[in-house]
């Protein structure tokens, strides 16, 4: 962040160098080239001076000596010309050599012999290449007889521009270098506060309540900051405490007296008469105690879920398992078939209170709600995260698990998977199986849908059914509590993935789609040792 503030205070630095310098600059090479003019205007003064002396008494051959050892000592070509341009003392080859490369020469010198004098002649900037022509009229108003002209090459003097120039930047850099050296030090103690409190707030967004933010470094600001937040963070933390303490005490309190309402409704029946209503009222006071008693249960595993809000690696496979056959014999119970179609190797971030929690729940709303014929259970592997795999969660064809319940069960088969993996049969109807490795990085996602071809819900009532204590209309009359699906939006959110509803299996009928839960989970990749095995990464 720092590095952010260096790059607003460097430009401004610069801009303000820039202002500073340029002018500055400007300034030295006026001041270098007003110099030589003044050099050389005093020059050709004093030989006009000089020259009409010369031309009046006819003695030239002094000035004319002196015209060549000025040229030969300084190399600037200095003549006297007459009205019609003909050199009349001085070193005309190296005047007519000079004379040709300059354009404003005619204009200057016509100027001089009008009795002018002629202003500075060419470019001064040090990237120009012109000379500096400067001529003075011999003679006074009409009577001007010549002209003395000197042909100044200027390059010395715009490199000694170009030097002082180059002093002028090396100097500009050295307050700015100072300004780095001070403000990236200085930058990185104001903004380290920020960037743990950035860090804070973002495993508070992941559930962890515990962390609190460095109050003792920093600006006195900052630490205000910190101090207002870590106050505000307590706060948060003791309010919901609180609230799960409650729903935890309240469940836990409640459950005794329900135990011994529900007994004592029970040790009435043998009372009942075989004629009139009281079987009736009977059954329903015993289905609403049983209605209590869930949501009780309910809402204490809740407030045992959410208070662990830490998740794990875990096997897939080793979830699977556990609970393959008691689903094979629930869907065997209720006349349906159960597929599981899941490659194995796959290792995930498990949600707090566990996979198998999540996916016993989604299995049991299957069999439960959806008056399905069949139900399938799918994991694949996508990348780029969890809104790249929603692309990926309609799964493929290719089993690694195929597991049959209800009225075509039959023993366990495998074949080979998207990753030529060899699978066997394992403990638990879990297939086992060895490959190449598993292939997954950092940033996938497990993507594992459980699909059926039952009734499903209207697309308008998906939202809903994430929240709790939500039921369809459809049924009110079949037992829950209207928390599973919330509990464990909640809980795969806090393992950093994410719970959606879609559209399940198509219906036999054609009528549509069936219901779908689609649970997507960071992936854990494996570490490949140097045997070549795989072996789980450290996290």
């Amino acid at each position: 962040m720092h590095r952010r503030l260096l790059a607003v205070l460097v430009p401004l630095a610069v801009l303000l160098v820039a202002a500073l310098g340029v002018p500055l600059s400007v300034t030295v090479a006026e001041r270098e080239m007003q110099e030589t003019y003044v050099d050389r205007l005093n020059d050709v003064g004093r030989f006009a001076s000089l020259a009409e002396t010369a031309l009046s008494t006819g003695r030239t051959e002094a000035l004319h000596r002196e015209l060549a050892h000025y040229h030969e000592l300084y190399g600037i070509p200095a003549a006297v010309i007459d009205t019609s341009g003909t050199v009349l003392l001085g070193p005309a080859g190296a005047y007519q050599r000079a004379a040709g490369a300059e354009p404003a020469l005619p204009r200057i010198v016509t100027a001089a012999l009008a009795g002018a004098r002629s202003e500075p002649s060419g470019e001064w900037a040090p990237w120009d290449d012109s000379a500096l022509v400067v001529a003075e009229p011999v003679g006074r108003d009409s009577e001007v007889v010549g002209t003395v002209v000197t042909i100044s090459d200027l390059s010395k003097t715009r490199y000694r521009i170009l030097v002082r120039w180059a002093q002028l930047a090396a100097l500009g850099l050295l307050p700015l270098v100072a300004l780095v050296a001070v403000a990236w030090p200085v930058s990185a103690w104001v903004l380290r506060p920020v960037r743990e409190l950035d860090a804070a707030s973002s495993r508070i967004s992941r559930g962890d309540l515990t962390i609190r933010a460095d109050a003792e470094a920093g600006p006195v600001e900052l630490r205000r900051l910190a101090e207002s937040f870590n106050t505000m963070m307590d706060a948060v933390e003791n309010a919901v405490q609180r609230q799960r303490a409650f729903v935890s005490d309240a469940s836990h309190q409640l459950r005794n007296p329900l135990t011994s309402l529900r007994l004592a409704v029970e040790s009435l029946e043998p009372h009942l008469r075989a004629s009139g209503d009281g079987r009736q009222v009977y059954d329903m006071a015993v289905d609403e105690l049983k209605a209590m008693q869930r949501l009780l249960n309910s809402l204490q595993a809740s407030a045992r879920m959410e208070s662990i809000r830490t998740a794990s690696p875990v096997d897939l496979d080793a979830v699977l398992a556990t609970r393959v056959n008691r689903w094979r014999a629930l869907t065997a119970t209720a006349g349906q078939t159960l597929t599981v179609d899941v490659p194995p190797g796959l290792r995930l971030l498990e949600p707090p209170g566990g996979l198998g929690s999540v996916l016993d729940e989604l299995i049991s709303n299957a069999l439960r709600l959806s008056d399905a014929r069949a139900v399938e259970v799918t994991a694949r592997v996508a990348s780029g995260g969890v809104n790249a795999a929603r692309v990926a969660s309609g799964g493929t064809n290719t089993a690694a698990w195929l597991v049959s319940g209800g009225t075509n069960a039959g023993p366990v088969t495998a074949s080979a998977g998207p990753r030529n993996v060899t699978a066997g049969t394992g403990p638990g109807g879990a297939a086992t199986g060895t490959g190449p490795g598993d292939t997954s990085a950092a940033g996938d996602v497990v993507v594992i849908a459980v699909r059926d071809d039952g009734q499903g819900i209207d697309e308008s009532e998906r939202a809903q059914a994430l929240r709790r204590f939500w039921r369809s209309p459809r049924h009110q009359n079949v037992s829950g509590t209207g928390l599973g699906l919330a509990i464990c939006a909640d809980l795969v959110g806090a393992a950093g993935g994410e719970l959606r509803l879609e559209d399940g299996l198509p219906r036999p009928d054609g009528s549509g789609h069936g219901f779908a839960a689609v649970v997507r989970l960071p992936v854990v990749p494996r570490a490949a040792s140097s045997s070549g095995t795989v072996e789980p990464s450290q996290v």
